[in-house]
């Protein structure tokens, strides 16, 4: 079972270890095989995120992804092939059926996917809506202001 330290991503992300626990609390994987397909959570811009999986063996239309109330699914198939001209004598390449879900922080929205050299990527991004974002406030010297009334004539 493989498990992935991420303690630095908590250090450098001051109040947003809840999304990273989120993403890290994930279902196992079917058929008892809990590290398939491996996976990266990668931070790639101050609110981006990339969710990249192995997916070797898979094509476009093998693979479905799906977000529902704050959880991502993606999901693989391997469609059985019946025009198979060759024996398989070792298969190294898993084709396995498999479904991986990630829970997803509040404000976390996927972007987009593409898969490239089976490699699936998830683009994530946290958008903060301006009622929650940190304002500053400005600090006033020692000295009142002094207001003046003024009456309409």
């Amino acid at each position: 079972m493989r498990h992935y330290d991420l303690s630095p991503l908590y250090r450098s992300t001051v109040g947003f270890d809840r999304l990273f626990s989120m993403l890290d609390g994930m279902s196992n994987g079917d058929n008892g095989t809990p590290g398939y397909p491996p996976y990266n959570i990668e931070r790639t811009g101050e609110n981006a995120y990339r969710i990249t999986m192995a997916v070797a063996g898979f094509g476009q239309e093998d693979l479905s992804i799906e977000v529902k109330e704050h959880a991502l699914t993606v999901r693989g198939e391997k469609k059985a092939d019946g025009e198979s001209k060759s024996e398989v004598l070792y298969r190294g390449i898993a084709e396995r059926t498999f479904e991986r879900r990630f829970q997803l922080a509040e404000h976390v929205e996927v972007r987009g996917a593409r898969l490239e050299n089976g490699l699936l990527h998830v683009e994530l991004v946290r958008q903060i809506p301006e009622a929650l974002k940190p304002r500053t406030i400005e600090i006033a010297s020692g000295e009142p202001q002094k207001v003046i009334d003024q009456k309409a004539a």
